[in-house]
């Protein structure tokens, strides 16, 4: 039975009993794709120093490279910028999707990001900066795969949407004392996510080396190949029905200041 909405002066909205079920098989692959985000630009970070998960601070760093007249760090950190672009854009002509909705698109794009992955490992292994803009164009085309979901955007490669999300979320809370609580703590998971990721990848680079990269590569290319193979046999169909085209939904009561 589907969950009643309910209704704040006017507007309607899910309950957080009924979200819950709409993005039940969203969780975890997302907690995954921000670990890994968060494990590959700790490796990135200790091999150049800049971001390849997230542009503010590629760009910042560009910045500063420009500053100091350092040409070659310059050419490297922009090439950053356009390999996550790039990547980006081989995301929206692989799936094409203005929402999220299960395809097979998704699994290529996941092989795919695989592939850049292990091309980045084997270019750090030799020392490479050329490593650098795949493991952006790998996680560009990660950070595109998820859309608009619910009445909020999931972004798995950087945080600093995730933060102000929660932050806003927690001030309505404390003004209307209302806020969807799925979503607040889908937030907090993929935050959490993305952190952990981050202190695997740093533990694992100390450790092993650029080399560790590997892992995510591997991992990321056999999910695509698994979730390629699941939609094939009509298995993915399954999670299909457990994701209802829900209307938007509001993390506080609208009600008149």
């Amino acid at each position: 039975m589907q969950a009643a909405p309910v209704s704040y002066q006017g507007a309607s909205v899910l309950s957080p009993q009924a979200n819950i079920g709409g993005v039940r098989f969203l969780v975890p692959g997302a907690m995954l794709l921000a670990g890994n985000a968060g494990f590959v630009n700790a490796v990135g970070l200790g091999f150049f120093h800049a971001p390849v998960s997230h542009m503010s601070g590629a760009v910042s760093h560009l910045g500063l490279d420009l500053a100091r007249s350092a040409w070659g760090d310059a050419a490297s950190t922009s090439l950053i910028f356009v390999g996550f672009l790039l990547g980006a854009l081989a995301s929206g002509v692989l799936i094409g999707a203005s929402r999220l909705v299960p395809g097979r698109s998704y699994g290529t794009a996941l092989m795919a990001e695989g592939f850049l992955l292990a091309l980045s490992t084997w270019l750090l292994a030799i020392g490479s900066k050329w490593a650098l803009p795949l493991a952006a164009a790998a996680l560009g085309l990660q950070n595109a795969m998820a859309s608009s979901y619910c009445g909020f955007l999931i972004r798995t490669t950087h945080v600093t949407g995730t933060v102000t999300d929660i932050g806003v979320m927690l001030g309505h809370w404390i003004r209307h004392g209302a806020v969807d609580r799925w979503k607040l703590g889908f937030l907090v998971t993929l935050l959490g996510s993305f952190g952990v990721g981050g202190l695997l990848g740093a533990w694992g680079d100390r450790r092993l080396g650029p080399m560790v990269l590997a892992l995510p590569a591997g991992m990321t290319a056999l999910s695509g190949m698994a979730y390629w193979f699941a939609y094939h046999r009509g298995l993915v169909d399954l999670i299909a029905e457990a994701n209802p085209k829900l209307p938007a939904t509001s993390s506080f009561p609208h009600r008149p200041r």
